[in-house]
């Protein structure tokens, strides 16, 4: 059976599927891919299943070597691939023979890149998912050097094509107002400016920092809620911070609006001093 050995994990290395669907009334959030559409890509390019779970790794770093040949894909935030030190490429499909070291280099642009093999990860699920989650601590620990990841046998046929160009983004990031919005003397202040990401970023959300932080209507305490991914919840000093894949599942603070399904995996490629603006959708 093949399997990929963890040379260097680099920043932060985890795997991740789509994460663990239908446990927030016990406290257990969804966790996965912060973006989902590059660990779909990702998997695509290997044939695999969409939730055979893949290694996302954090600004790169990651160096593994395949025991085995093992069929490979890189996608998400660009950066470069070399196989045994010559220059490779993403979002293609590449044939790993037994030995062959593949490296990720650090992000050029983006934050997370997927790497996906051909059968999955094959990690022991929790509550039905292979997904690291950093804030509960489920699920495998985020990946180190030596460790020895099974490849499973999540694959199906082979897709029509072995490359995938990258995705585009561009405009602002669509978010549905609510449902806390009336909380604030003007939620339409969230779309009049940008949004600059702090360094406070990671799994969990992502601070923004603006010019002219969200004012409150009034000062009444609001108790504890829900929240999902995307949720833009909002602290007392203005500055709203968004919720990514291990989010918490209850929050203190108002929701001033909620990102859009189709721009979640924008925000999963958010690195620090990077610029976003808002605007709003109809739910």
């Amino acid at each position: 059976m093949s399997s990929i050995e963890v040379l260097s994990p680099g920043a932060l290395s985890t795997v991740q599927d789509r994460g663990r669907l239908g446990y927030s009334s016990i406290g257990v959030g969804r966790s996965g891919a912060a973006d989902s559409d590059a660990h779909d890509t990702a998997n695509r390019l290997v044939g695999n299943m969409l939730g055979a779970a893949t290694v996302e790794t954090t600004l790169g770093g990651l160096r593994i070597r395949a025991h085995g040949p093992v069929v490979t894909a890189a996608t998400g935030a660009r950066a470069p691939v070399t196989i045994n030190g010559v220059g490779d490429a993403m979002h293609c499909t590449l044939n790993l023979a037994d030995g062959d070291e593949l490296f990720i280099g650090t992000a050029i642009s983006g934050l997370r890149t997927y790497l996906a093999v051909r059968g999955g990860i094959d990690v022991e699920p929790v509550l039905g998912s292979r997904s690291t989650d950093t804030m509960a601590e489920l699920g495998p620990a985020p990946l180190a050097a030596n460790d020895v990841l099974t490849i499973g046998r999540e694959s199906t046929d082979w897709p029509a094509a072995s490359w995938a160009p990258p995705r585009i983004d561009s405009g602002p990031i669509r978010v549905i107002l609510g449902p806390r919005d009336d909380w604030f003397a003007d939620a339409s202040a969230l779309f009049g400016q940008e949004w600059t990401v702090t360094s406070e970023a990671d799994r969990v959300g992502v601070r923004l920092d603006g010019v002219a932080p969200l004012e409150r209507s009034g000062t009444a305490e609001l108790p504890s809620e829900g929240m999902v991914v995307g949720a833009l919840q909002v602290p007392p000093d203005g500055q709203p911070v968004v919720f990514l894949a291990d989010h918490p599942v209850t929050g203190g603070y108002p929701v001033i609006g909620v990102v859009t399904s189709a721009d979640l995996p924008r925000l999963g490629q958010l690195r620090p001093g990077d610029v976003v603006r808002f605007a709003p959708v109809r739910a």
